[in-house]
C-alpha cells in the first residue's frame, strides 16, 4: 500500500493545473496512470474521483472569489449527466490501443486549446434559444468525453463558454470547475456500479487533487500563464506522442 503513495503528489500536481486551466486534472492523471501500466478503465475511473475532489475544492475557492456563473453552470452540468452515463458503459468495451489513440487526440486538442487560449476573443454574453440548444448537445458530448476518458469535460466546456456564450476567460475556468462536479460525480457513480475503480488508489489521488485545487484557485489570481502554458503544452504533446507510439508499436 505504501508503494502507491506516489498517487498523492500526482493528484496534487494535476489538481493545480486542472484548477488553473479549467480542463480538469484528469488530463494529467490518465496518461500517467496509463504509462504506469494501469488499464484504461481503471485509470479513467480512478481519475474521475480525483477530478471530482479537485472540482469541489476549486469551486469552493472560486465561489468565495465570486468568479462562477452559477445559473449557467448548473444547467450545463445537468445536461452533461446523461452523456457521462453512456461514456462509462462505453469505456469498458473499448480496446486499450484504440483508447490510447483517441486519448492522444484529446491531449493534442487540449494542447491546441491552451496554446490558442489567449487568442480567443471574448464577446457579449449570448444565451439565445439556438445557442442553448447547441450548448445542450455540446454538454452531452462533454459528458461522454468526461466519463470515457476520465478528464471531466473541461476541454469542451471552457471553449464553449468563451467562444459561443461570451463568458470571460477569468470566469469560464472557474465555472468549468463547477460544472465538472456534476459530470465527474455522475461518471464515478456509474463506474463504481460497474466495478471499475480501485478505491484506495482513487482516495490517494483525490487527497492530492483536493489540495491542488485549493492552491490552484489561489494561484490563478496571480500566476503568469505564459510559462505555465508552455510547460503544460510540452507535457501534453509528449504524452500524446508516447500514447501513439505505444498503441501502434512503432518502436
Amino acid at each position: 500500500m505504501l508503494e502507491e503513495l506516489w498517487l498523492i503528489p500526482l493528484g496534487f500536481i494535476a489538481g493545480i493545473l486542472g484548477s488553473i486551466i479549467g480542463l480538469g486534472g484528469g488530463i494529467i492523471i490518465v496518461p500517467v496512470l496509463t504509462f504506469m501500466g494501469f488499464s484504461p478503465t481503471l485509470a479513467v475511473s480512478n481519475s474521475l474521483f480525483a477530478v471530482f475532489s479537485n472540482s469541489v475544492a476549486s469551486t469552493t475557492m472560486y465561489a468565495r472569489q465570486k468568479r462562477i456563473e452559477l445559473s449557467l453552470g448548473w444547467k450545463l452540468g445537468l445536461m452533461a449527466v446523461p452523456g457521462t452515463i453512456l461514456g462509462a458503459f462505453v469505456s469498458s468495451e473499448i480496446s486499450p490501443d484504440i483508447f490510447k489513440i483517441l486519448f492522444a487526440l484529446i491531449l493534442i486538442s487540449s494542447a491546441s486549446y491552451i496554446f490558442l487560449k489567449r487568442k480567443i476573443e471574448e464577446k457579449p454574453i449570448d444565451v439565445s434559444r439556438l445557442l442553448l440548444v447547441f450548448s445542450a448537445g455540446a454538454s452531452f458530448f462533454a459528458g461522454i468525453i468526461s466519463s470515457l476518458f476520465g478528464i471531466g469535460g473541461g476541454l469542451i466546456f471552457v471553449p464553449l463558454m468563451v467562444v459561443a456564450l461570451g463568458i470571460s476567460m477569468k470566469r469560464a475556468a472557474p465555472t468549468s470547475q463547477f460544472i465538472l462536479m456534476f459530470a465527474s460525480f455522475s461518471g464515478l457513480i456509474v463506474h463504481s456500479m460497474l466495478g471499475h475503480p480501485d478505491y484506495y488508489q482513487a482516495l490517494l489521488l483525490s487527497i492530492g487533487a483536493f489540495a491542488g485545487g485549493i492552491l490552484g484557485a489561489r494561484l490563478s489570481l496571480e500566476i503568469k500563464e505564459n510559462k505555465l502554458k508552455i510547460i503544460v503544452i510540452i507535457v501534453l504533446i509528449a504524452a500524446a506522442i508516447k500514447l501513439i507510439i505505444d498503441s501502434t508499436g512503432i518502436f
